[in-house]
């Protein structure tokens, strides 16, 4: 009897250890939510600081802390950030929000580690100020990975080429429209101010593949081209289209029309070769003139222009640079990196955005020209963008792996530096995205 009592008595104790335990449970995955329903609790942020500064996510913090004071926001952010962050993500310890630019991330490769929470469903019922859709909202759509969203687009950006409106219009060098005219306006500068008329970071080849490539291959063949050779389709590297563009990049290599340090170079190295009036052209998104600011001398003027790769019948190609904002899959606070996503995404912000950094927030409806304290290149660069008699805009289905990327880059640098041929760099090309697709399976 004393037996059978003993024995109910563990049972009992065994029967309230779970119930403990469940409401213990319980109790830590609803921590992030306050009195009466309110998103609570800490919230992680990773942002990377680079030429847009970190003005503007200062005020949408701050505002965000006002409308939840029950949330604890921690910042993740620097220009190192995507290096020091490396270690939580790769121990599945990833803070709630992440926004994906600079050197070190690829949104690509965290869809394909698993890293992101898929939102598909989620940003469907996003609402704006106004009552729009969110997802009806954006200039350009989410990138898809098997029709799946894994981020939101939260900076429209574009590559394209920079010059200094006040050289060109002094001495009278011409503005290209396509590569004939490009070649022809380097020529000119070359013999004129005797620099090497192009300058792009070796160090960081993507400058080039996105800002110059990217658009000459869209222009030649379209979306379709641009979706192959990102994400590494059989012959795509190989084909005449592109073989053909690359021989362009080997005419400007014979012409002697690349900065001939650029090997050694960093993107602020050469942006700042190119304020100093070292080269005259230079590939780079709308940071430019934000990031570099501190450095521009007087009577220097912005001026921009889609990258000029395009065949002579062929308009200016514009391939969007989008820099978006994700959740991760292991965020330990969802609920708030959703209210913090969505608190995001407003017209009222977008005019913001464009103040702080000189580039434009991914999102229809928001009238630049209301706000003075835009500047005047980012408002003549809008206004071209939007004539589609000038510029055709084509947009890529997600970004280039990293795992493809890098070795592109590099065959991209032996090429610049006239260490390979355009016929030598295309097989290099196909090589790599064959070993992509191998590593892929």
């Amino acid at each position: 009897m004393k037996h059978k009592k003993r024995l109910w008595l563990m049972l009992m104790m065994a029967v309230l250890l779970l119930v403990v335990a469940a409401c213990s449970k319980d109790k830590d995955s609803s921590s992030t939510v306050g009195k009466d329903g309110e998103i609570a609790g800490d919230l992680e942020i990773q942002y990377f600081v680079g030429g847009y500064g970190d003005s503007w996510w200062k005020e949408v913090i701050a505002d965000f802390k006002k409308v939840y004071p029950d949330v604890n926001v921690i910042e993740h952010a620097g220009p190192n950030i995507n290096e020091e962050m490396r270690s939580r993500w790769v121990s599945n310890d990833p803070p709630d929000v992440v926004y994906i630019d600079g050197a070190g991330s690829s949104e690509t490769q965290m869809v394909e580690d698993g890293q992101l929470m898929n939102i598909t469903e989620w940003v469907n019922g996003i609402e704006l100020e106004g009552g729009d859709k969110l997802i009806d909202s954006f200039i350009v759509k989410p990138a898809t990975y098997n029709g799946e969203i894994y981020s939101l687009p939260l900076v429209f950006d574009t590559w394209g080429t920079w010059y200094d409106k006040a050289l060109f219009e002094e001495k009278g060098y011409t503005v290209p429209k396509n590569f004939d005219e490009f070649i022809d306006s380097m020529k000119e500068i070359k013999d004129g101010e005797g620099i090497d008329p192009f300058v792009t970071s070796g160090q960081h080849p993507y400058y080039f593949l996105r800002g110059m490539l990217y658009p000459a291959f869209a222009a030649a063949g379209g979306e379709e081209l641009l979706e192959d050779v990102i994400t590494g389709k059989e012959g795509a590297w190989s084909s005449e289209q592109v073989l053909d563009i690359m021989k362009r990049v080997q005419k400007m290599v014979d012409e002697g029309m690349f900065d001939s340090g650029l090997g050694a170079l960093n993107h602020t190295q050469s942006q700042m070769n190119f304020l100093l009036h070292e080269n005259a052209f230079i590939p780079v998104g709308f940071w430019l003139p934000n990031e570099m600011k501190n450095d521009i001398p007087e009577g220097f003027d912005f001026g921009f222009i889609p990258s000029p790769m395009n065949a002579t019948d062929e308009k200016y190609a514009i391939v969007p640079d989008l820099r978006p904002l994700a959740i991760a899959e292991g965020a330990e606070n969802p609920e708030a990196a959703k209210a913090f996503v969505a608190f995001v995404f407003t017209r009222e912000y977008a005019s913001a955005f464009s103040e702080h950094t000189g580039a434009i927030m991914n999102l229809t409806g928001v009238d630049l020209t209301k706000n003075d304290k835009v500047p005047e290149y980012l408002m003549n660069a809008n206004a071209m963008i939007n004539d589609p008699d000038i510029v055709q805009i084509y947009e890529k289905p997600h970004p280039m792996s990293a795992d493809l990327e890098t070795p592109i880059g590099n065959a991209l640098v032996s090429l610049m530096l006239g260490n390979m041929t355009a016929e030598e760099f295309v097989v290099e090309a196909e090589k790599a995205a064959e070993e992509y697709r191998a590593g892929l399976n």
